[in-house]
């Protein structure tokens, strides 16, 4: 998504590679508030689409994310789906709608977008790029060039993510 949390031109960037429907990225979140609170706009949180096929629901949803962004509430979109991932496995696209009418978002605009593939390219791209970088499950963080896999376990994730940026951000 190209959406970020601060200034474009922040001096350290964290991606976070997540799936929409994904139960660890919206436990990942916490994470991702935890540190924008702390670096405030020192740190710039992407987030990158890779919707894993076991999620049916995933790809459409990083398309309804990319809308969002067109319409100015990425980040506010995904973290309100993230909330709903059980209720998006489960009901489906219909749920992408809701989020976004709840958000205030043009919902009209929204369904033509997710009916005309305007943001298939984007989320295409992600997850292309995803895969080169080895990107294998979600959540996965790239900052500094260091690529960490929360997949499997977050433990100790946050730290290890502010390790790498206390550096950057010395250096």
């Amino acid at each position: 998504m190209s959406d970020s949390t601060t200034a474009p031109l922040s001096p350290v960037v964290l991606e976070a590679w997540f799936d929409l429907q994904c139960p660890d990225c919206l436990q990942a979140l916490d994470d991702v508030r935890a540190l924008r609170e702390k670096y405030g706009d020192r740190l710039d949180v992407q987030l990158r689409h890779f919707p894993l096929a076991k999620h049916k629901h995933a790809y459409a949803a990083a398309q309804a994310a990319e809308e969002a962004v067109e319409q100015g509430k990425g980040w506010p979109y995904a973290e309100a789906l993230l909330a709903r991932t059980a209720e998006l496995g489960e009901r489906g696209e219909p749920v992408l709608m809701e989020v976004a009418t709840e958000l205030g978002l043009d919902a009209e605009e929204f369904d033509t977008a997710l009916i005309d593939g305007r943001h298939l390219l984007t989320v295409d791209a992600d997850e292309a790029e995803g895969k080169a970088i080895k990107v294998t499950g979600t959540p996965t963080y790239v900052i500094g060039g260091e690529r960490l896999d929360g997949g499997q376990s977050q433990d100790g994730l946050r730290e290890r993510i502010e390790e790498i940026a206390d550096r950057l951000l010395e250096g």
